[in-house]
């Protein structure tokens, strides 16, 4: 199974989820698991929708993290309508218990990423530096094996 995340920039800012847990402040791209029958493509498509009401382009992939062998794809994404903040998934909506924190769909200054609290940290990274640097032409790949 794997995981796919959609990477959206707009006017220099990224689409994040804020993240409160356990007295901990962190921020996530927006993304999850796999539904059955899916592709990367089609799961970031459809976590943009749920986690943030946007609808969404994938432009191409950025980055493939692989964390303990599970496969996770972060893509670069372009908003093509929607409401952001509107997003209907059960985390957005309070469905899930209280112990799981809360989430909240926020713009970030793109150039502000190394200011933040993001996870995980190899995108973090990538983030930073295409902020200064522009987006790598080819999609890297990393290892995560802790």
């Amino acid at each position: 199974m794997f995981r796919s995340r959609a990477i959206i920039v707009r006017k220099n800012h990224i689409a994040l989820i804020k993240r409160q847990r356990d007295g901990q402040e962190y921020y996530v791209i927006p993304g999850g698991g796999m539904e059955p029958g899916e592709t990367p493509e089609q799961t970031a498509i459809r976590e943009s929708r749920e986690e943030l009401g946007l609808s969404i382009t994938i432009e191409r992939l950025l980055a493939k993290i692989i964390f303990h062998g599970r496969e996770q794809y972060y893509f670069l994404a372009r908003a093509t309508g929607g409401h952001f903040g509107t997003g209907a998934g059960p985390e957005m909506t309070g469905k899930y218990p209280p112990e799981r924190g809360t989430y909240t769909p926020v713009w970030i200054p793109l150039r502000e990423i190394g200011n933040i609290n993001l996870f995980p940290p190899p995108i973090a990274e990538l983030l930073g530096r295409a902020a200064a640097q522009g987006w790598p032409e080819q999609a890297v790949e990393i290892r995560i094996d802790l």
